[in-house]
């Protein structure tokens, strides 16, 4: 069982022009268009079984609409989507958008504050976490050396303020800062997923990360359309795991997770 817990998807009328924007923003090229029926025929195809799915919503007008989309896509594909809502710190309408989302299916809620502009500390920030604590993870883009937003120093003081919220820092807990990241996180309770690292981090850099974090607290994960499948899991094989480990990192450190919210 193989489950890729961080892949976005747009409808297809947008999804090459988001997925081109995305690729601008990182000055590098996508793999894929974006679209859900791209993500299920490449990553089948590469042997995934399941798929997190979500979108982001950089302005508050967005996130019904997006919502409405990761839904519909989980219901047409019930035995592989799980799907995760967008929200947004400066929505008017935060609960009722939290709430719809977990009354329509989504468990859990992803956040990018780069693309989506804002502090992880922050007060409206935190408006979310209070939402989703005890009730569903979140999932937050981590790191970037080019911004201040979503800084694990940042996010380690949260788990003090909210004894119940859990949350996956994605790309190993800081994207470009993974060092730095580990320092600040590892003594706390987030879990990482693996998605946009592997690219840049040597087999050996991965391991001592995984040993850092524990193969409890580690998830896999592709950044599709960023990444392809199976490049990515290519560059697993060369990483030395035992089958334990390889079932918590692959599936079941997130099936876990996800259970504490059934």
């Amino acid at each position: 069982m193989i489950i890729d817990a961080h892949t976005h998807i747009f409808p297809e009328m947008i999804a090459e022009k988001a997925s081109l924007n995305i690729g601008k923003f990182y000055g590098i090229t996508m793999s894929h268009n974006g679209t859900r029926e791209k993500l299920l025929e490449e990553g089948t195809a590469a042997g995934i079984d399941k798929f997190l799915i979500h979108s982001v919503a950089t302005t508050p007008k967005q996130v019904s609409s997006i919502n409405s989309f990761i839904a519909k896509s989980v219901e047409l594909y019930p035995d592989k989507f799980i799907g995760f809502m967008t929200l947004h710190p400066e929505s008017d309408y935060l609960e009722e958008e939290f709430f719809w989302g977990l009354e329509h299916g989504l468990k859990g809620v992803k956040l990018h504050p780069d693309f989506q502009e804002f502090d992880i500390n922050s007060e409206k920030a935190k408006e979310i976490y209070k939402l989703a604590n005890g009730r569903c993870p979140v999932l937050i883009h981590m790191g970037d050396y080019r911004t201040q937003y979503s800084k694990a120093e940042k996010l380690a003081p949260l788990f003090d303020e909210f004894l119940e919220l859990d949350v996956i820092a994605a790309h190993f807990g800081g994207y470009s800062e993974w060092e730095t990241a580990a320092s600040y996180l590892k003594d706390t309770r987030a879990y990482v997923d693996t998605s946009s690292s592997l690219f840049e981090l040597s087999p050996d850099d991965v391991r001592k990360l995984i040993d850092t974090y524990t193969p409890e607290r580690v998830i896999f994960g592709t950044d599709y359309p960023m990444w392809d499948a199976r490049e990515e899991l290519s560059r697993w094989e060369k990483i030395p795991l035992s089958d334990t480990e390889r079932e918590l990192i692959f599936h079941g450190t997130l099936e876990n997770l996800l259970k504490k919210y059934e």
